[in-house]
């Protein structure tokens, strides 16, 4: 019999990963984020990330490695989760190749659907229960303890590769917005967020 494993595209792996960020960054849209809740698969379309990486002001990495930033050096395709305003977690995917401390940011994700337990409480919120990245970790239940753990289904949290109809939809379309990085004070020139144009679960146009 074949597993949900067997019918998915090919995974995000280090080697994919294994690039500057921001080249990640925009090839993470269009994938899939999969989270494993109990016995509960949750599939979530990446509608629009952030890169930061060396030389880059805003990036945690930028004064050097510590117990916190650690997980951005590396290997790459781990997640890097941090902790913000004392209330908001953070979900990363690090890149580049060990010893370099980088990550995407993934600010927002469309899930098909809500974990049972979440839907009665965010039903509401419908498209826009994960535009913006502590809404993305809040709904897929993403915390500090995920930080530094490989992104594979023993994880219990991992990314699918686009498929083949949506990466030529994508290109086809030209339907990525490229655009200056919000919510941070430094670095915000630098034009290294990407987002789903017109999709209603970004967090802001």
């Amino acid at each position: 019999m074949c597993s949900i494993l067997d019918m998915a595209p090919p995974l995000v792996t280090p080697d994919w990963c294994d690039r500057s960020v921001t080249e990640v960054a925009p090839d993470l849209i269009g994938c899939t984020l999969v989270r494993q809740l109990g016995s509960t698969i949750v599939r979530s379309l990446i509608v629009e990330t952030e890169a930061y990486g060396p030389e880059d002001p805003a990036c945690h990495a930028y004064r050097g490695k510590t117990a916190s930033n650690a997980p951005m050096f590396g290997p790459p395709g781990q997640s890097y989760v941090y902790f913000i305003y004392g209330m908001y977690h953070c979900f990363n995917v690090v890149t580049d190749a060990c010893g370099t401390g980088s990550a995407v940011l993934i600010r927002a994700v469309a899930p098909e659907t809500l974990p049972p337990d979440l839907a009665p409480k965010y039903r509401q919120q419908g498209v826009r229960v994960a535009a913006g990245p502590g809404k993305l970790c809040r709904t897929l239940t993403i915390e500090r303890r995920h930080s530094g753990l490989p992104l594979l289904p023993a994880s219990r949290l991992w990314i699918e590769q686009r498929t083949a109809a949506w990466h030529s939809a994508l290109v086809r379309e030209q339907a990525i917005t490229q655009t200056t990085r919000i919510g941070i004070s430094k670095a915000k020139e630098y034009p290294w967020r990407w987002y789903l144009t017109g999709h209603p679960s970004i967090s802001k146009p």
